[in-house]
């Protein structure tokens, strides 16, 4: 910069100041065409992020209206105020029930019949208390540390017996109450107490049968089953929520009397999820065109006018939303265009017949529903379609069965026992179901018969918590022949019943393994099929059209099973479409890809240019540097040459 500011000595015109003009004039222009392409690149990039954007928000409709019950909506109509009904609208169907409410569960509630000076000082007495509540059964110690009132109701509320405790002041004094944590009579709590000698007081808080009346506590509100009668048949149940005695349905009780609930198909909530969809789809074609529209008379277009990816896309999904569904070519409902939903031509909007909806979703469910969903349908009743995967084409495909699932048991031969099986006091039967949850079942003493042992065994097991929290089911049944068995509700390899235990049945029941359950084996397509109990399927690496596709054999016969008929309706297809479009290997990634590569560009040709205007600018300098000494010369030259002839002047002057 030194040489620089040494410019224009020797003319005075060279100047540095006129190098800098002549480095920005040739900087400018060069500069204002990599700042548009930079300006424009990055104009794009966010028009196509906003693009990205609103093509998402069209999958989380379109997978809406894309699930098995999106179209089956049903809604409770109850007249009566004694229940109230949840509906699930997958499972559920139409239907009429008369309820009637006999008896509302309610949990037990004890009381202690003396009353207490004090609540942290008196003594209660020492010893243990045994709380038996359900299959579930706890013992809580009263020592010298917890010796009060206080102390036995925290040592109750912390044992987590399924019991509460709490104390009340009643203005004479401090009382213990007692409150079952469920519903029903399976919850009720019995109370064995074992004092500590030399310091009694413990059995006063005793409740079971042996106690005598007057003494232990008393029970202030007796544990009750929910009772009702649905269309005259008797119902009973721990809780005032009832479910699973009609599919679907679940029965909140809530005051004694007679109610009629009607279940009925309840069209509003499809219609809302397709005007979703549509109003989706609308944004998203209302800035595609904003981002491509093109005015002739300015002879301008958009960001995005002409762009061949844009036009990729409202191709891909215009084919989505217009063509007919493969699979549907002969039935009633065959596109969008057959249910109300149409597109205008001029602007790419869908239009929505809502009338004409509703009239062919009344009509037509099953079709409508393939249609958005996916749907299977098989022509053996006893076999049933669950899913696809993401590679399963339309089709149909063959179903060959070559073993059913079956059930795991444990059975004994009870032939010897037709006179009665003695069941002595104490007894003990612990199994194991599924090799994940252990079942502890005690009977009342006494003599069964075979039927009535399977019973009462069967009552113990529909009221067991372990079975319940573990969402398992053992069935007891007796054959013909006199042999018992306990069978678990699953199907498959994984499905055992087994006798860890057995003590007080007469030798009837003792330790067994039992026999573990099968899964189904077949084909599906022709291809070798897996099993998961009931579930026949074919992975979704598979290479046939099948691949993915999954159904359940309920039973029938080995051999051909006739065929699965699979159509992926509209709102899969735009979801794999949806996917397939944002996705990192997509038509906007690459896209966005290509443009971030062109600033990529403008910034190498910013690096470039600097160089040459480095290179041009240095140039100039030496240039101006020449120059400037050669007029320094000329004028240094100039200068002597004048000095001269003004030293001659006066010379001249005196020769005149």
């Amino acid at each position: 910069m030194a040489s620089i500011s040494a410019l224009g000595i020797g003319s005075g015109v060279l100047t540095s100041d006129l190098v800098d003009q002549l480095v920005k004039a040739e900087r400018q222009v060069s500069d204002v065409r990599l700042d548009r392409r930079a300006e424009r690149a990055e104009a794009q990039i966010s028009a196509f992020g906003a693009l990205r954007s609103a093509i998402t928000e069209l999958r989380l409709p379109m997978r809406q209206l894309g699930a098995p019950d999106a179209m089956r909506s049903f809604a409770a109509n109850v007249s009566g105020g004694g229940v109230q009904v949840n509906v699930d609208s997958g499972r559920a169907s139409r239907g009429v029930y008369t309820v009637d409410v006999k008896e509302l569960a309610q949990g037990q509630a004890l009381a202690s019949r003396d009353t207490f000076s004090d609540r942290t000082t008196t003594s209660v007495g020492q010893g243990t208390l045994a709380l038996q509540v359900g299959d579930n059964l706890t013992t809580i110690t009263i020592d010298a540390s917890n010796d009060s009132l206080q102390g036995l109701a925290n040592a109750i509320n912390n044992a987590n017996a399924g019991v509460s405790a709490g104390i009340i002041d009643t203005g004479n004094g401090f009382q213990l109450v007692l409150s079952a944590d469920e519903t029903g009579t399976a919850n009720a709590v019995q109370i064995t107490v074992t004092e500590t000698a030399g310091q009694p007081g413990l059995a006063r808080f005793a409740f079971n049968d042996s106690v005598p009346p007057g003494e232990g506590l008393r029970e202030t509100i007796e544990a009750k089953d929910a009772v009702m009668e649905l269309n005259g048949v008797e119902i009973r149940r721990a809780t005032n929520a009832i479910e699973g005695v009609v599919e679907g349905l679940t029965f909140n009780l809530e005051q004694l009397g007679q109610s009629t609930v009607r279940i009925e198909q309840d069209v509003e909530k499809p219609v809302e999820r397709v005007e979703a969809f549509i109003e989706q789809f609308n944004n998203l074609q209302k800035l595609i065109t904003e981002l491509t529209r093109f005015n002739p008379e300015q002879g301008e277009g958009s960001l995005l006018t002409g762009d061949p990816t844009i036009r990729n896309i409202q191709a891909q999904l215009r084919r989505v939303v217009t063509d007919i569904v493969p699979g549907l070519e002969g039935g009633a409902v065959r596109s969008l265009a057959d249910v109300g939903i149409t597109s205008d031509a001029q602007t790419g909007e869908l239009r929505f017949n809502k009338q004409r909806f509703e009239t062919q979703l009344r009509n037509n469910t099953s079709d409508v529903t393939a249609l958005f969903a996916e749907r299977g349908r098989a022509d053996d009743p006893q076999v049933e379609f669950i899913r696809s995967g993401p590679n399963t084409r339309p089709g149909n495909f063959d179903i060959n069965v070559t073993q059913l699932a079956t059930r795991g048991s444990v059975s004994f031969d009870l032939s010897a026992f037709a006179g009665g099986v003695t069941v002595a006091e104490p007894n003990n039967l612990n199994l194991r179901v599924d090799g994940a949850t252990d079942v502890s079942l005690s009977l009342a003493a006494g003599s069964y018969s075979p039927e009535q042992l399977v019973a009462a065994l069967q009552s113990e097991l529909d009221q067991n918590a372990a079975l319940r929290a573990s969402g398992r089911v053992v069935q007891v049944a007796l054959s013909a022949t006199g042999e018992l068995s306990f069978t678990s509700g699953r199907f498959g390899s994984e499905s055992l019943v087994s006798v860890q235990g057995a003590s007080g049945f007469d030798g009837a029941l003792t330790v067994k393994s039992g026999d573990t359950g099968q899964d189904v084996q077949g084909t599906i397509n022709g291809e070798a099929a897996r099993g998961d109990g009931q579930v026949l399927f074919l992975p979704s690496s598979s290479t046939g059209p099948a691949a993915g596709i999954q159904v359940r054999i309920l039973g029938g016969d080995l051999g051909n099973r006739g065929s699965i008929s699979f159509v992926s309706g509209i709102a899969q297809r735009a979801v794999t479409t949806i996917t397939d479009l944002v996705s990192a290997t997509g038509a906007l990634s690459a896209r966005t890809d290509a443009l971030n590569r062109e600033l990529e560009q403008v910034e190498e040709d910013r690096a470039r240019l600097d160089l040459r205007i480095e290179s041009f600018q240095a140039r100039l300098i030496r240039q101006f540097s020449v120059a400037d000494s050669l007029i320094a010369q000329l004028n240094n030259t100039g200068d002597f040459v004048s000095q001269q002839l003004e030293a001659l002047a006066p010379q001249n002057n005196r020769r005149k």
